[in-house]
């Protein structure tokens, strides 16, 4: 018998509210979006977003794996830039800094930062185009 596995998927609507912005919804949850040509400081733009979108899926993959390794820590930060190519537009470089607020072990560090880079969804799929590329480390009071 073949087991078969069950595909998550994921939906969201976006829509151009004015020449100014648009809103995207997912769930119950409604983000303000950045798409005027001349910029907003209250929104994210479609670079940032993909930026949030590789964060997000750096803490919710912290978030997966702890238990597992019963990983105790009492924080995470994501710090997070990209550079963008002119031709083609592209990003062609993203790099991040995760900093861990936690009394573990260099090599426990080192295997929370190795299961961030393998089990990621939204890591995975950005790292074959972009050069995806980072550091964990302890945060010290300094951060």
């Amino acid at each position: 018998m073949t087991e078969t596995t069950r595909k998550l998927s994921f939906h969201v609507v976006a829509r151009r509210t004015d020449a100014h912005g648009s809103i995207a919804r997912c769930k119950s949850a409604e983000l303000s979006l950045d798409t005027d040509l001349a910029g907003r400081v209250d929104a994210f733009n479609p670079a940032e977003l993909l930026l949030a979108a590789v964060s997000a899926c750096i803490i919710k993959g912290i978030e997966r794996v702890t238990p597992m390794l019963k990983f105790r820590l009492r924080g995470v930060q994501v710090r997070i830039s990209g550079v963008r190519q002119d031709v083609p537009p592209r990003l062609e470089s993203i790099d991040y800094e995760i900093l861990v607020d936690s009394d573990e072990s260099e090599q426990r560090l080192a295997l929370l930062h190795d299961n961030v880079r393998k089990y990621g969804t939204v890591f995975n799929t950005v790292a074959p185009g972009t050069r995806l590329s980072g550091v964990l480390r302890r945060q010290t009071e300094e951060d």
